[in-house]
């Protein structure tokens, strides 16, 4: 579970925190067209690694929420090598802001994952029983007829959480704010924990 550093008021941590929720916000503001995509690159146990585009879906001091199928590709490595880091590149702000962030991974709380399954559009919530995540599917009308019967299974109730989707929470030890500038003579701030406590130190670029 998240250490109790993660939470506790550590006044570097939430210089971080807020200064990504300001980025976001600007981001959002900048009109880009999906501010809460990020990079997820996770390893097998033998340390191959890979990388996806998934949707930050909730974060604070404890870390960067996403959600997934657990039985995927991506949550079987992760279930096996539980470290992670994500990448959000907002080209649309400034001159390119990047935030990095490097940690380790912990599934969420089952009453976190049913109330944010629960808020999720019916077809996705669908979507999650009918898809084999990551599984060789023999046709697309496969795929549909499986949303079909899970349709049908469901018709006239709610949709719950299946038992094998739900998120992972990236407990943050390393966080980057990388600022795009002219020439390449970029900024970049990093924060890390070291110990029990975070510290701050600029890097060249």
């Amino acid at each position: 579970m998240t250490d109790a550093k993660q939470t506790a008021t550590d006044p570097l941590l939430a210089e971080a925190m807020a200064t990504f929720t300001t980025l976001l916000a600007e981001a959002t503001e900048a009109g880009d067209p999906e501010p809460t995509a990020m990079t997820l690159a996770t390893a097998d146990a033998e340390g191959r690694p890979s990388a996806r585009t998934v949707l930050l879906k909730a974060f604070d001091a404890r870390g960067f929420v996403f959600y997934t199928n657990f039985d995927s590709r991506k949550g079987q490595q992760l279930t096996q090598n539980p470290n992670a880091a994500l990448l959000l590149l907002w080209k649309t702000l400034r001159d390119q802001v990047q935030v990095k962030v490097e940690g380790t991974v912990e599934p969420v709380a089952l009453a976190e994952a049913d109330a944010y399954f629960a808020s999720r559009p019916r077809p996705s919530q669908i979507g999650a029983w009918a898809s084999l995540q990551s599984q060789t599917m023999p046709s697309r009308e496969t795929f549909e007829a499986r949303v079909a019967a899970f349709e049908k299974k469901f018709e006239g109730g709610d949709v719950p959480r299946p038992p094998h989707w739900s998120g992972f929470r990236v407990v943050p030890e390393r966080i980057e704010f990388w600022y795009g500038a002219r020439y390449r003579l970029h900024e970049r701030h990093h924060y890390e924990r070291i110990g029990e406590a975070w510290t701050k130190r600029l890097l060249y670029p």
